[in-house]
């Protein structure tokens, strides 16, 4: 008799143990509250990850017009042949053609010259673009050209 007692009392306890509906409500609530701040911590970071591959595309944008200057004859930037102080054109410039080059929002290229004596020339490329269509940013490269 004692056990079957001691089982009717056993499946008693089993059948009231379990969670209350407010243990439920809050566990469920905190857990949207961390489900929502990992949510915006991952937008974020597919934000900053596309910033930073804009800025990686910009930097290589404006080592190519740097090497594109560089590769100039010296006497020709020297003559003003070629002038340094320029504004450059991706759509249209044929020597960017057929790179496969990516194009930035409302992307510019700006060079500026300025020369130390005659035989060096300090020169200053600034890259400009939009991200996500609304915030400007822009980037500057420097280097010194001197005569070989």
């Amino acid at each position: 008799m004692r056990t079957k007692r001691k089982n009717t009392l056993k499946i008693k306890k089993l059948l009231l143990s379990g969670f209350t509906l407010p243990e439920v409500l809050l566990a469920f609530a905190i857990m949207s509250f961390v489900l929502a701040g990992a949510l915006s911590l991952f937008i974020y970071c597919i934000f900053l990850n596309e910033a930073n591959r804009n800025l990686s595309i910009a930097t290589g944008h404006g080592q190519f017009v740097l090497e594109d200057i560089k590769n100039t004859n010296f006497n020709s930037l020297k003559t003003g042949a070629i002038d340094v102080n320029t504004t450059w054109d991706w759509n249209t410039a044929a020597s960017f053609t057929g790179r496969g080059l990516s194009i930035l929002g409302n992307e510019s290229i700006n060079t500026t010259g300025v020369w130390t004596g005659t035989e060096r020339v300090n020169i200053t490329v600034a890259v400009s673009w939009k991200d996500r269509g609304t915030r400007d940013r822009s980037l500057s490269l420097t280097t010194l050209i001197t005569e070989p």
